[in-house]
């Protein structure tokens, strides 16, 4: 199976209070999400798959930061963007995070990022930029 990085877009229709497991409750715009996460291990981007059926009601374990907003009956994932073979989770994260609001303490336990999870109202941009911090990255 490929690996690499990636990152979903999720719309999230309506304002929402998301308990993010350890990490605690937080209130949610309506609007649009970019998590960026990194898919290494023995599955590598049937992680995403995974993330999906969370999405769409067909899983309930939650074992990252996002599953608790895909968990959400509000939300949805429009779009993933990938760059195989390339550990640029963090780098991708901090260039998607100059255009968006970074949602802090979640989706980078695992590293010195402040967050993985950004918000922006529109999609457009947020696409765009995600878009651009993966091509960059994989340069």
């Amino acid at each position: 199976m490929p690996k690499g990085t990636y990152t979903l877009l999720v719309e999230l229709e309506g304002g929402a209070t998301v308990e993010f497991g350890a990490a605690g409750e937080r209130d949610l715009s309506a609007g649009w999400y970019a998590y960026t996460g990194s898919a290494f291990g023995t599955g590598g981007f049937a992680r995403v798959e995974r993330h999906r059926e969370l999405a769409a009601g067909e899983r309930d374990a939650r074992h990252w930061h996002v599953d608790y907003l895909l968990g959400h009956p509000e939300s949805r994932v429009a779009a993933v963007v990938k760059t195989g073979g390339a550990d640029v989770e963090c780098e991708v994260s901090r260039n998607v995070g100059r255009a968006a609001e970074s949602v802090a303490g979640l989706g980078a336990s695992d590293c010195d990022c402040d967050s993985h999870l950004q918000f922006a109202p529109a999609r457009e941009a947020l696409e765009r930029d995600v878009r651009r911090a993966h091509e960059s990255a994989s340069e």
